[in-house]
């Protein structure tokens, strides 16, 4: 019970993986603003009230809510359009914090709702984890200083600010939790499929006109080898990539495999969006990765220097890591998701 009890101390004492999630807003900023500046060109076609699906014709079907039934004026279109670049690109820089991350999701929710025949199933996953993030201290990294945030901060009583760690730290298992579930959900389903059995999946996949990548693809399909190995890989990976973050050796590992698989994804076949989607939920696996990747450049980067043994805080306590996160905490076993 003690046990127990300390490492609850830890988890609502210190914030883990900080470094991670605020690599996952950061690319989940990047795909939205991928999407709305991929598709600018065709705008009006493509989600415009008088486009390829109309205003009444949208408005009529859509079971959800989207900001584009408000109005059919082609002004209000723009207007909620350009918007939405602005939001993904806030949310890219780290800029807005909370309240930019909230618009840039219903905004991304909006336009995706307005067109779904171009979704290439990166949505869904984008749906979820965006609330997660408001829970999160994901604009701790790689955020354009404002210094907004801390005059609002201290502004809020010691109280409450004390809540933002456990609620970060509920956030970042939530995106994990969610992540692993895809995977196994995914990969169970393959097992039920009869091609996914008898190790001949990959080859019809990559037959499919709509993912074939003219030149590669029949690189793979032609080789029995790698489509029976890709296939049982594909479906062993996706089964057992949960085991793998629960072992903390095994976590970078996985993730990285994880990087890998949904590489070659939108490589071969073409599913760029749904690819970054992916990794940048995997990012929360790797931030002691990037930590360490972070503070190695740091140290080579021109101008740089390792502070002298003398100039350590005094007290070890109230030390604070690259980027403000503060190491206070109990002598108990670490629970940190990196």
């Amino acid at each position: 019970m003690k046990s127990i009890t300390d490492r609850l101390d830890v988890w609502s004492l210190r914030p883990v993986a900080v470094t991670g999630v605020s690599g996952t807003r950061v690319l989940l900023g990047f795909v939205g603003l991928m999407y709305y500046v991929s598709q600018y060109q065709e705008r009006n076609y493509l989600f415009g009230p008088d486009g390829v699906l109309p205003y009444e014709d949208f408005k009529a079907q859509l079971t959800g809510f989207s900001l584009y039934t408000l109005s059919a004026s082609p002004w209000y279109f723009q207007l909620v359009y350009h918007l939405g670049i602005a939001a993904a690109l806030a949310v890219m820089l780290g800029v807005g914090g909370r309240p930019g991350l909230a618009m840039h999701w219903a905004l991304l929710w909006s336009v995706y709702q307005r067109q779904p025949g171009l979704l290439d199933g990166g949505d869904n996953l984008a749906y979820v984890v965006i609330p997660f993030l408001l829970l999160t201290r994901c604009y701790d990294r790689f955020a354009l200083p404002t210094g907004l945030a801390s005059r609002l901060a201290r502004r809020v009583p010691g109280h409450l600010r004390a809540l933002s760690v456990p609620f970060h730290n509920l956030g970042v298992l939530m995106v994990a939790a969610q992540i692993c579930l895809v995977y196994v959900v995914s990969g169970l389903y393959k097992v039920m499929g009869e091609e996914w059995q008898d190790g001949t999946a990959l080859f019809y996949i990559m037959r499919v006109a709509e993912f074939e990548l003219p030149g590669w693809s029949h690189l793979v399909y032609e080789n029995d080898l790698l489509v029976v190995l890709g296939t049982y890989g594909t479906v062993a990976f996706l089964v057992y990539f949960p085991m793998g973050v629960l072992v903390p050796a095994l976590r970078p590992w996985a993730a990285a495999a994880s990087i890998c698989f949904h590489l070659s994804i939108a490589f071969f076949m073409g599913l760029t969006g749904f690819a970054l989607t992916m990794i940048a939920c995997d990012l929360v696996f790797l931030s002691g990765a990037l930590d360490r990747a972070l503070m190695w450049l740091r140290e080579r980067l021109p101008g740089s220097r390792t502070p002298p043994a003398d100039s350590a805080p005094a007290d070890p306590a109230t030390a604070e890591r690259p980027g403000g996160e503060n190491t206070t905490q109990p002598t108990a076993p670490q629970a940190e998701l990196v």
